[in-house]
């Protein structure tokens, strides 16, 4: 019965100290921080990103907006102002394309593609009103694949916001990370 007693204390105690060393070690390694001092930077204002591709769901501008935001608000400590923020993002998308790709065999004249590609480009523009030397205004691009089968209604609830977070996460990185 000791015996037993012990080797339960010594798995707890090794689980503990795993558990102790693995959550330190997250926040060691943490990718989503950012390189800003925050006792500097306080708000960051966000524009809404309008849709000048002139395809895409009607909402596509509102919800990239609201994702952008939640985005920098639940990554940084910043509060989200309407505008003249310390930092301000602004842009919009111009680019809303379904491609085929990963083409098959011919089928009769024509050849077929196994998998189309929704792509998104959103031009962003970055001001620091503190440092204009880290000011930017560039694309970002990101696209998912899906299968040849369904239709761009049939997957683009699920794809958009994959896409929209990828480019979101670029622009973090970009921005307020300097990666």
């Amino acid at each position: 019965m000791f015996a037993h007693s012990t080797a339960h204390r010594l798995a707890h105690l090794i689980l503990l100290v795993s558990f102790a060393l693995a959550s330190h070690g997250c926040r060691i390694y943490s990718f989503t921080g950012s390189s800003i001092d925050f006792s500097e930077y306080k708000t960051l204002s966000v524009t809404n990103f309008y849709n000048n591709a002139g395809t895409g769901p009607a909402n596509l501008s509102q919800t990239f907006t609201e994702q952008m935001r939640d985005y920098f608000q639940s990554n940084t400590p910043l509060k989200i102002v309407n505008a003249n923020g310390d930092l301000h993002l602004e842009g919009s998308i111009v680019g809303y394309d379904v491609s085929p790709v990963a083409p098959t065999g011919n089928q009769g004249t024509q050849v077929q593609a196994s998998l189309n590609r929704l792509t998104i480009r959103v031009q962003v523009k970055y001001v620091d009103s503190k440092d204009e030397t880290k000011n930017f205004d560039q694309p970002f691009v990101a696209y998912e694949d899906f299968p040849q089968n369904r239709t761009l209604s049939q997957v683009e609830r699920d794809l958009i916001p994959v896409i929209s977070e990828r480019i979101i996460f670029d622009v973090f990185n970009r921005s307020v990370a300097n990666w």
